[in-house]
């Protein structure tokens, strides 16, 4: 008995080295895959519910997809459907989740081996944008720790408020955890029923929030990198640099957009005092970079604040982040490419350094296959629906970049519909990854180069 179960323990991480050894981006779909069917089989005992009663697969495996892809979109309501068991199985699977495919497959490595093998390296590496192939073992740790400390501060800066708002101590603590790990791992999810419309006003429980969500979204290299060199900007990487300087400029041209677009809704700022449409026009510019918190209903805000905040959906956060879209850093490459091109400048340069034209090349890719993703996912879900366009990109666009933004019509999908979104929900989280890194191990060098010729653009 004991050597069979040897034979098939040792078969197994001979069959994981494999697989880690000859596609990683495979291993790390599948260790993915794997975690999302554990957290659905938890969500679907009697104890995940607060009525008894198991819950249908379909609402399981959304909810279980939406926390292990830190989205946030949800069927049924988190504070009143699940139980307290339910909500605490949510809760790990956020803290799973934002830990990252690349670092759950690398941790699978790790405990089968004992070791991470050279191309899982190198993936790894190009997902954290580590330099040192040496590192990534440590980097893991790193991010671990990095990510507790930082949900740990602000648990405590959240449990306080809550208890002045009267909440049991109980209720305090536990309500200050959920959202310390849903802020940081940008995942959406709320405990409360209410959530957070009645503190739209609340400077001391929103600000840590903005806060939280804004650093979950710089990706773990730019914290580190910031970290390191806190105080010599010119020592920070260019992804660094690219991502903290995008990420500002997107949250203050958004902030300023809802503010304008929506101060006189009586549906959203309007009945609001100036100081409160300060502070929700700064939160709702920060939110849909993936976070996916809001203080107003989404639904009563006007069509142009919806293309507003797709935009900022779809741009994302930054790589290798608890956040989804295609990535601030891409987004970058992209403008400056093209003022680059306007100037006819032969080089794409930034903050005194060159971007490799490969760079170029795959952010292209990047924002072709997120484009992609979103219009198929709209046909289908157009069809299945029958719902405006407005209302089904933005629900798309949510699920793929992660957010958990919604105009109120996520519970009304059909079954058909939510199959969609889960689909889309693990695309937005792993593809758009898993595609760059193996685009950047495929790349190749040939002896043999074709003749040029340049055809007609535009």
């Amino acid at each position: 008995m004991a050597s069979g179960f040897s034979g098939r323990l040792w078969a197994g991480r001979e069959l994981v080295d494999r697989m880690a050894r000859q596609s990683p981006a495979r291993l790390a779909l599948t260790v993915f895959a794997a975690v999302i069917a554990v957290f659905t089989g938890l969500l679907s005992t009697p104890f995940a519910t607060t009525s008894g009663v198991r819950a249908p697969f379909v609402d399981a495996l959304f909810t279980a997809t939406s926390a292990v892809c830190v989205t946030g979109l949800v069927t049924v309501p988190t504070g009143t459907y699940w139980s307290t068991f339910g909500q605490a199985v949510i809760l790990v699977a956020i803290k799973v989740g934002g830990l990252g495919v690349m670092t759950l497959a690398s941790l699978l490595g790790m405990a089968v081996s004992r070791r991470i093998g050279l191309t899982q390296k190198l993936l790894t590496a190009s997902e954290t944008k580590t330099t040192r192939l040496g590192e990534v073992g440590s980097l893991i740790r790193v991010v671990i720790i990095t990510s507790t400390t930082i949900e740990v501060a602000l648990a405590l800066l959240l449990v306080p408020r809550f208890i002045v708002l009267r909440e049991t101590v109980g209720e305090a603590v536990w309500h200050g955890i959920f959202y310390a790990v849903s802020v940081f791992n940008n995942a959406g999810f709320i405990p409360t029923e209410e959530g957070l419309t009645p503190h739209s006003g609340d400077w001391l429980l929103l600000l840590p929030i903005i806060v939280g969500a804004f650093i979950g979204a710089l990706g773990f290299p730019v914290i580190l990198n910031v970290a390191r060199n806190r105080r010599q900007f010119r020592r920070w990487s260019l992804h660094a640099k690219l991502t903290v300087v995008t990420s500002g400029l997107l949250v203050v041209a958004g902030s300023l957009m809802f503010v304008l677009l929506e101060w006189t809704n009586p549906g959203t700022f309007g009945r609001m005092p100036v100081g409160e449409k300060l502070l929700s026009g700064l939160f709702m510019g920060v939110m849909p970079r993936s976070a996916g918190f809001s203080t107003v209903d989404i639904g009563q805000m006007h069509e142009a604040s919806w293309l507003v905040t797709d935009s900022l959906m779809f741009v994302g956060g930054g790589s290798a982040s608890t956040a989804g879209g295609i990535k601030v850093t891409t987004l970058a490459v992209m403008m400056i490419a093209i003022v680059a091109e306007a100037r006819g400048d032969r080089d794409v340069e930034a903050f005194g350094r060159r971007i490799p034209r490969e760079t170029l090349r795959l952010a292209v890719a990047v924002v072709f296959v997120g484009a992609t993703a979103v219009l198929v996912s709209s046909l289908l879900l157009l069809e299945i629906t029958g719902w405006s366009l407005d209302v089904v990109l933005f629900e798309v666009i949510s699920a793929f970049a992660t957010v958990g933004l919604t105009t109120g019509v996520t519970h009304e999908l059909p079954e058909a519909g939510k199959y969609v979104l889960v689909a889309l929900m693990f695309i937005g989280r792993t593809g758009t990854m898993t595609f760059a890194a193996a685009l950047a191990l495929r790349d190749r060098r040939r002896v043999i180069r074709l003749p040029e010729e340049r055809p007609i653009i535009g």
